[in-house]
C-alpha cells in the first residue's frame, strides 16, 4: 500500500530532522557537516545570454557575475518546459511537466481553428497530492519561505498549502518597485530564520514583459554605447541590472549575518528569453543569440537557461560545468544536500547534481526530455537531448529535426537525412518516454480553418 502524504510528512518530521550530510571522496572539497540553508532565486523569462557572465556585452550584472565567480556556472542547464508554470511545477514536484499534467502555463494558450486541438492542463494548479520539495524540506526540519510569483494555482492551491510557512505573493503588476518589495520580504525571512536551516524560494516577476525599470537606469543605457550586434534595448537592460542589484542585496545580507558560508545559493530561470509578445505585437526587446528562437519553442533559445550554484566549502570557485542538467534535478539534489528522505510513492524524474557540484564520482549520460503539445511561438512538439544530439519532433506532421549541439549550438543544420538511424533511435526513445509518463497528446481539430488558424481564442479553462 502506498504511504499517504500525511503519514509521510508526519514520519519525516519525526525521523529526519537530525540527519546530516556525510563525508565525500578525498579528491574533492569536503561536504559541510551541518545542513546548509538554501536560497533558490528564480527569474521569469531570463534568457541564457542575458547575463554578462554568459557573454552579454551590453547588460551589466556585477552581482550575479560575482556569484558565478564564487561558484559553478552551468553552460547546458535546461528548463523542463519553454514556459513558466510547467517548469515551476517540475521544480516543486521533481517530475517532468508531462507527468505532473501541467504542460502549458496556467491556464494556457488556445487557437480554436489551428491544425491540432491541443490538450488542456490536467489540472490548472499543482496537484495537492504531490509532495513538494518544500514539504520534504519542511518535514526534515527546514523553515520554508516563498516570496514572489507562484503561478501554480490560486488561493486554494497556493504556496501556503504546498509546504511554505512564510508566504509573500506578488500580483500581476510587475513594476520595478515590486522587485524591491520581494527582496525586502526575502531579507525579512532570512533575518527571522537566521539560526537555520531554512529554504527560501525567491521568485521574481522580472524580466517578463511589459518592460519596466527605474528611469535613471533606463537613461544610463540610453546613453551607453551599443555593441554592434544584439537588440540592446535600454529598458530591458535596465530591468536586468535592477534585478541584479536586488540579488546583490540578498547576498549582502547573507554576508552581514555571517550566513554565506552556511548557505547554498541557486540562481535559475524558468524558461528562455521572450523576444516579443506571442501575438507578434510590440517591439523585439531581447535576443537569445547564439541560441535559436525564444520562449514557447523547443529550440535552445526556449529552454536553455542560466544556472549558477554557490556553495562555499563544497563547490570550488570559478567552476564551469558543461554537463546537461534540467530543472527536475533540483528536487533530488536538495534532498541529498539536506539529508531529507525521498517521498514514498512519488516518482522523481531527476538526478542529484551533487557529483557535479562536488566534482567527485560519476554522473552518467542520460537523455533529457521535453513535451510541449501547445501553440505558442512555435507549433506543438516534443524534444530529446542525449549527449550532443538533440531531436525535435513536430506533432503536426511527425517530422523530426536532428542537431548536433557541440558543432551547431544555433541549430541551423538539420542532420536527420544524413543520420537517419540516430534520428530514429532518438524519436523512438522520445515516444517510449511519452508513454511512460502519460503525456497528453494533441488531436486533429474538427474545427480547423486554414483562413483563421493563427487567431487566438479564449482558453476553455479560463474564467
Amino acid at each position: 500500500m502506498t504511504e499517504s502524504r500525511r503519514d509521510f510528512l508526519r514520519r519525516l518530521g519525526s525521523s529526519a530532522a537530525g540527519v546530516v550530510l556525510g563525508g565525500c571522496a578525498t579528491d574533492g572539497p569536503p561536504a559541510r557537516k551541518t545542513r546548509p540553508n538554501i536560497v533558490f532565486i528564480l527569474l521569469d523569462d531570463m534568457g541564457w545570454s542575458d547575463l554578462a557572465c554568459y557573454g552579454n556585452t551590453f547588460h551589466e550584472t556585477p552581482n550575479i557575475d560575482h556569484l558565478a565567480r564564487q561558484g559553478m556556472r552551468f553552460t547546458d542547464a535546461y528548463a523542463a518546459c519553454p514556459v513558466c508554470s510547467p517548469t515551476r511545477a517540475s521544480i516543486m514536484a521533481g517530475q517532468y511537466p508531462a507527468r505532473v499534467g501541467v504542460t502549458d502555463f496556467i491556464p494556457g494558450h488556445w487557437r480554436p481553428y489551428e491544425t491540432l486541438r491541443v490538450p488542456t492542463n490536467r489540472t490548472q494548479y499543482l496537484p495537492l497530492e504531490i509532495v513538494t520539495i518544500a514539504e520534504s524540506l519542511q518535514a526534515a526540519g527546514y523553515a520554508t519561505g516563498h516570496v514572489g510569483k507562484w503561478h501554480l494555482g490560486g488561493a486554494d492551491h497556493g504556496p501556503q498549502v504546498q509546504g511554505f510557512d512564510f508566504v509573500r505573493l506578488g500580483g500581476q503588476n510587475r513594476t520595478d518597485k515590486q522587485v524591491t518589495t520581494f527582496t525586502d520580504s526575502a531579507i525579512e525571512f532570512i533575518e527571522t530564520h537566521s539560526d537555520g536551516p531554512f529554504f527560501l524560494h525567491l521568485s521574481h516577476h522580472t524580466v517578463h514583459i511589459p518592460l519596466e525599470a527605474p528611469q535613471d537606469l533606463v537613461e544610463k543605457y540610453e546613453n551607453k554605447p551599443k555593441p554592434a550586434t544584439g537588440v540592446n534595448n535600454p529598458v530591458y537592460a535596465a530591468m536586468i541590472e535592477h534585478v541584479d542589484t536586488n540579488v546583490g542585496r540578498v547576498l549582502a545580507r547573507l554576508d552581514e549575518l555571517n550566513l554565506s558560508n552556511d548557505t547554498i545559493v541557486i540562481f535559475f530561470s524558468d524558461n528562455g528569453g521572450l523576444r516579443q509578445m506571442y501575438t507578434g505585437e510590440g517591439p523585439i526587446v531581447t535576443t537569445n543569440a547564439p541560441l535559436r528562437d525564444e520562449k514557447g519553442a523547443l529550440y535552445e533559445g526556449g529552454i536553455r537557461v542560466p544556472l549558477i550554484v554557490r556553495w562555499p566549502g563544497v563547490v570550488r570557485p570559478r567552476r564551469v560545468c558543461r554537463t546537461p542538467v534540467t530543472s527536475v534535478d533540483f528536487y533530488p539534489t536538495l534532498l541529498e544536500i539536506a539529508g531529507a528522505e525521498r517521498p514514498a510513492g512519488q516518482v522523481l524524474d531527476g538526478r542529484s547534481l551533487l557529483p557535479l557540484l562536488q566534482q567527485t564520482g560519476r554522473f552518467e549520460d542520460r537523455a533529457l526530455y521535453w513535451h510541449y503539445p501547445h501553440y505558442h511561438h512555435s507549433t506543438p512538439a516534443g524534444a530529446i537531448r542525449q549527449g550532443d544530439w538533440k531531436l525535435i519532433e513536430s506533432f503536426e506532421n511527425s517530422n523530426s529535426q536532428l542537431y548536433n549541439l557541440r558543432d551547431d549550438i544555433a541549430e541551423q543544420t538539420d542532420l536527420s537525412a544524413k543520420f537517419p538511424r540516430k534520428a530514429l533511435e532518438l524519436q523512438t526513445k522520445l515516444a517510449l518516454w511519452r508513454r511512460s509518463v502519460g503525456a497528453a497528446m494533441p488531436q486533429i481539430n474538427p474545427d480547423f480553418d486554414p483562413t483563421r488558424r493563427e487567431e487566438w481564442g479564449r482558453h476553455p479553462d479560463r474564467r
